[in-house]
């Protein structure tokens, strides 16, 4: 059985990461699948999708982190080709990935307990996310 369903997330163009656990465990709860994955993943190339404790400090880690490897004011020869200011978004986005895959069990996600389900959102300009939750069992 695969059962589907999506989230909306609204980004502000700074880097926004935004938990989203609760929502994928009340999409996999109304599935009703005891045993099988769930499978979070973001449609685009400006957005990504991984694990971590979601505290204040670690998410501000991360965004610093993700600075550093692709600065904003770099830069970018996506920008050079179509002059829209965001190649280091989808520079981050190919390096963190757009989707994460998590078991369930029992009806639950196996995260571990200080683990989040993030989605973050690297373009430079307020946006729309469509968050794909699909789950089979």
């Amino acid at each position: 059985m695969i059962f589907r369903d999506e989230l909306e997330l609204r980004g502000t163009g700074e880097t926004d990461a935004f938990d989203v656990t609760a929502e994928v465990a009340e999409v996999l709860g109304r599935s009703g699948v005891r045993d099988g994955q769930t499978l979070v993943f973001v449609p685009g190339s400006t957005a990504a999708v991984t694990t971590i404790e979601f505290e204040p400090g670690v998410v501000r880690d991360l965004k610093e982190a993700v600075e550093r490897l692709a600065p904003r004011g770099a830069r970018y020869a996506h920008d050079a080709a179509w002059g829209d200011g965001n190649g280091y978004a989808h520079v981050r986005s190919a390096l963190l990935g757009p989707s994460l895959c998590v078991p369930v069990a029992d009806g639950r996600l196996l995260l571990g307990t200080w683990q989040q389900i993030v989605v973050l959102d690297f373009d430079n300009r307020p946006r729309r996310r469509r968050v794909v939750v699909q789950i089979q069992g």
